[in-house]
């Protein structure tokens, strides 16, 4: 696994999103935004879309304009599928494995 393979990301995404919801605080896009992440924005916006089109999150809105894809997050949050997904999913734990290695699991920690 690399830092910025798909799992890695959704996994980082997930796990802060579910540090907020878990504090009653509402997530900050500098802590799990391209920049954050160190990744590209149309990578991170496909990501994002993935997540939501899976469930695993909410409080998503896509947005085309000029055919540009983008995203707006309107009081994001993780699902009870996007909590289920984080801790059961074999790919999941890979990733929580690989990060714990390289000590980044939460973004801007």
């Amino acid at each position: 696994m690399a830092k910025n393979d798909y799992f890695v990301i959704s996994y980082r995404i997930l796990t802060y999103l579910y540090e907020c919801f878990k504090a009653g605080e509402k997530p900050n896009i500098d802590f799990y935004g391209p920049d954050a992440l160190k990744i590209n924005n149309g990578y991170w916006v496909n990501v994002m879309e993935s997540l939501y089109n899976e469930g695993c999150v909410t409080g998503i809105k896509i947005i085309n304009s000029a055919g540009i894809q983008g995203i707006k997050a309107v009081d994001l949050k993780i699902t009870q599928k996007g909590i289920a997904y984080l801790q059961e999913n074999s790919f999941m734990e890979k990733a929580k494995n690989f990060l714990k290695t390289v000590k980044e699991i939460i973004p801007g920690a």
